[in-house]
């Protein structure tokens, strides 16, 4: 036996022992829907990106430019 199957060894009875005493972990439902909390927070962030347009150059690389920006850049 190795020094790193000891290990994994030592490892998996503590997780055993961790089980027993706090249960199994709770991983909740997977197939449920992500409820969004539509908090001051969040209204900020959408508006803040909604005045930033995604753009790819001809290399395929991603970058934002700012909606005011652009209009000022085209005046």
């Amino acid at each position: 036996m190795t020094k790193d199957e000891k290990f994994v060894d030592k490892f998996m009875r503590a997780t055993d022992k961790f089980q027993k005493v706090f249960g199994p972990a709770e991983q909740g439902d997977m197939d449920a829907p992500v409820v969004h909390r539509h908090d001051e927070f969040e209204d900020e962030s959408d508006l803040e990106l909604s005045q930033v347009e995604q753009r790819t150059d001809s290399e395929g690389h991603h970058y934002a430019v700012r909606k005011s920006d652009e209009d000022e850049a085209e005046a």
